[in-house]
């Protein structure tokens, strides 16, 4: 791509926010154009980019976000999530907008931690955090070759969002602090994600469906293309879910690689929409066992299905393929749903796996969360909301200890499930707590 001519912003030890505003304002004004932050350290507050506007950050640029919640006042959004209605980089309505490298985007994250939670391997976040890039209801998106560290919160949030083109991005964030999101896709259509390395505690690659003010979906995902990232995550590094209130359809993750993960592909159906046409190809995994503060432990696939509230049935999921996978996983590979709906049609072909003992023991439950426990936890109870929830009995909410003791495959709730050419090397003599059983079905 040719860029435009650039009005250039040189670096200062000053807030440049005013300045860098006026000149987004101006190329949107001129009909389009690029802005560029030349090398060195560009303090701000919230930026609002406009159709038609190429933000460049060039290399040895440093875009340093002011480090309070109370900065993005300006740059609010309407999707709110864990509390954050603010962003630092935003676009609303927008069309052609480019967010565009090598430069990167320091953020500040640590400057948004409340505590330490060694117990349940976590930092305890600030109670608002925003979120880095949040672009609502714009068409023509690109994000290529810029790099973003140390997000507060979800690091890019792109919202009802058409034709986007996410390139060699790459995330490092903080591996011990939740919410913390490489890339979130909500409600978004014909999306295109490659050549991208994540490195979070949260979710890396995030396909979601939230829902509106009134409770309504935002919208679909449709026509998502994820191929060739590398991932590391605490909860999942290739998701759908858990915001599903609209539906999810025609998906394509491949040649992907997780690393030093908690969970790789993950579908999480909680809200009612529902999730068809789903396809895992030619995918390298490495899952590891986490304390009870993450979600999940070691699994290579998790698909649950889950009322999270009685009134709402979630939706079912259907038509999922997962081929070519390979790699290490100190879990199982599970499928359950305890709703009405199902998962059905389900097709495993040519998996390669080997499944080792893990030094914690949390992979012998599979994880249900998030359940309606984890939705508001009571004043009383253990527990952080949206997180994890103690029961009276001390252990944490939504953990099934597996029927006959942890397997290679653990599918409860499931209709037309067909496995071809499964190899997965266990330990001999098995450890305790291991089902002699490799498939495990359950009727619920």
């Amino acid at each position: 791509m040719t860029r435009r001519p650039a009005l250039l912003i040189d670096a200062s030890d000053q807030d440049q926010t005013d300045c860098i505003q006026a000149a987004i304002d101006q190329a949107c004004d001129s009909g389009g154009g690029c802005v560029e932050l030349g090398a060195g350290v560009h303090m701000t507050r919230g930026l609002r980019l406009k159709s038609g506007v190429e933000l460049h950050l060039a290399n040895d640029a440093i875009l340093r976000p002011i480090p309070s919640y109370d900065a993005y006042g300006g740059t609010t959004v309407s999707v709110i999530a864990e509390k954050s209605d603010r962003g630092i980089i935003v676009a609303k309505d927008a069309s052609d907008i480019s967010l565009t490298g090598p430069g990167r985007i320091e953020a500040a994250g640590e400057c948004f931690i409340a505590g330490d939670d060694p117990d349940m391997g976590t930092f305890i976040p600030a109670p608002l955090r925003p979120r880095v890039v949040v672009f609502e209801n714009c068409r023509g998106v690109r994000l290529e070759e810029l790099e973003i560290r140390d997000s507060p919160m979800w690091t890019v949030h792109l919202v009802n969002c058409v034709d986007v083109h996410v390139r060699r991005l790459t995330v490092s964030n903080n591996r011990r602090l939740p919410n913390t999101d490489g890339i979130v896709l909500d409600a978004c259509r014909h999306a295109l994600i490659e050549d991208c390395v994540i490195s979070t505690a949260d979710d890396g690659i995030c396909l979601k469906t939230s829902a509106r003010p009134d409770g309504r979906a935002i919208g679909e995902c449709i026509d998502i293309h994820v191929r060739r990232c590398l991932v590391e995550s605490f909860s999942c590094a290739l998701k759908i879910g858990t915001e599903s209130y609209g539906d999810f359809s025609d998906i394509l993750f491949e040649d992907c690689r997780v690393q030093s993960s908690n969970r790789a592909l993950g579908l999480f159906s909680r809200d009612g929409g529902r999730i068809a046409n789903v396809r895992f190809h030619r995918i390298a995994v490495d899952c590891h066992e986490t304390l009870d503060g993450f979600w999940g432990s070691g699994e290579a696939l998790t698909v649950t299905v889950v009322d999270r509230v009685p009134e709402r049935q979630a939706g079912q999921v259907s038509n999922l393929i997962v081929e070519d996978l390979s790699g290490s996983m100190q879990g199982a590979m599970t499928l359950v749903s305890t709703s009405a709906a199902r998962i059905t049609d389900v097709k495993l072909s040519r998996l390669r796996l080997q499944q080792e003992m893990g030094p914690l023991g949390t992979a012998l439950c599979y994880d249900l969360r998030p359940t309606n426990a984890d939705l508001a936890p009571s004043t009383d109870a253990a527990g952080r909301a949206n997180a994890w929830t103690k029961g009276a009995d001390g252990r944490v909410i939504g953990m099934v200890d597996y029927p006959g003791g942890m397997p290679v495959l653990f599918a409860a709730g499931v209709e037309g499930i067909t496995i071809d050419d499964m190899q997965v090397d266990r330990p001999e003599p098995l450890p305790i707590g291991w089902s002699e059983e490799p498939v495990v079905y359950k009727a619920r």
